[in-house]
């Protein structure tokens, strides 16, 4: 058994992998190179204000030939708490006490503020804030100017943007967590539906891989599912495909990648880690995220202090990460990443990782 399922087909694609749009990590460099094994390869561009997107997509056309993606959010995604229809302080109240509790926690670490202008140069004047409504509207202008072939929706449902999309001939996918999700997006009448479990890193499913899989895939009958959350060697891809989907979305296997866009500590707190190394935080984001365990995580955790909602928890981290990142400390700023990370023993081209979880898949589909 050799494996080729619908996906590639759809994505005119060689094998049935799917680089995950992992936000900042998954740049040219890693789409392209995944693209070019035969897979493909998705730009993680949540965080990607429109100039920057437009570069990251021009700089993949540069290095691949083949198809490549975008993965976004879209603003129904970005919820915040219902503050408003409850007492007490809003979000907007609590961020300088916030503010306050994390440079408290700067100081105790030794960590040296970043310029808000070194912290930004990526951001140009005028563009909408980060995680608005604009903000998004800004992204998908983009992604439709540019006529990118495929589109994931990484949070949120894509249907107000089908028709602009399919008059490119962009294929679409979203990714859910749930069953009810999974119809809610099939409705809109996209291409694949992404079925990410909990055992997957950043935002993700209350609900495990191996029992989200089959569910989904029964719940949307025709629409082909990829298999997400915990996936790092080819007997993952094997069992994925065994659960029904008919490919994979994988993430964390590709973050312990020569060119996937994060720091070299980073990637060695990966290869470091072990399957108990992770857990759900709030403390990036704002919205629940498997992270990998760091003293950041642990304080929140040990303080007993509440993140706030997105986008206001990122005004709160922002400023550590950025601090952490010149300082390489590991020991904070870690990243996001699955449960399967125990799985991970080195750093290495993104090409041998991809090529290896072709072998391993199709050995334990033939037995071997």
């Amino acid at each position: 058994m050799t494996l080729q399922t619908r996906i590639c087909e759809i994505f005119e694609i060689e094998k049935p992998i799917v680089l995950a749009g992992m936000g900042g990590a998954s740049g040219p460099a890693l789409a392209a190179a995944v693209s070019n094994a035969g897979g493909l390869g998705v730009l993680g561009a949540a965080a990607c204000g429109p100039k920057q997107l437009r570069e990251w997509i021009q700089q993949t056309r540069e290095l691949t030939d083949k198809p490549f993606g975008v993965d976004t959010l879209l603003p129904a995604s970005v919820r915040r708490a219902n503050y408003a229809e409850t007492e007490g302080p809003t979000p907007s109240d609590l961020l300088p006490l916030r503010r306050a509790f994390a440079a408290e926690f700067m100081q105790q670490e030794g960590l040296e503020p970043v310029p808000d202008e070194a912290r930004q140069m990526r951001r140009v004047p005028g563009e909408p804030a980060l995680f608005t409504q604009e903000f998004f509207e800004a992204q998908m202008r983009v992604v439709i100017e540019e006529r990118v072939p495929v589109y994931a929706s990484g949070l949120g449902n894509p249907g107000p943007w089908m028709p602009e999309l399919r008059a490119n001939g962009t294929k679409v996918m979203a990714v859910i967590g749930a069953v009810r999700h999974a119809i809610q997006v099939k409705s809109s009448g996209l291409d694949v539906i992404v079925a990410q479990g909990h055992d997957g890193g950043g935002h993700n499913s209350p609900i495990g891989t191996m029992a989200l899989i089959p569910q989904v895939v029964d719940a949307v009958g025709d629409t082909p599912v990829l298999g997400a959350g915990g996936i790092v060697d080819g007997r993952g891809v094997a069992a994925a495909l065994m659960l029904g989907a008919q490919g994979v979305w994988i993430g964390s296997a590709f973050l312990a990648s020569e060119e996937a866009n994060i720091f070299d500590f980073q990637k060695q707190a990966i290869v470091d880690a072990s399957e108990e190394g992770t857990s759900i935080s709030r403390t990036v984001t704002g919205k629940p995220a498997r992270i990998i365990r760091s003293k950041w995580t642990d304080h929140w955790a040990k303080e007993g202090v509440e993140p706030l909602p997105m986008p206001y928890q990122g005004a709160v981290s922002g400023p550590v990460m950025a601090a952490a990142n010149r300082a390489g400390r590991g020991d904070i700023n870690p990243g996001f990443a699955g449960q399967g990370i125990g799985m991970i023993k080195a750093v290495r081209p993104a090409k041998d990782i991809f090529n290896e979880l072709v072998y391993g898949a199709e050995a334990a589909l033939n037995g071997r």
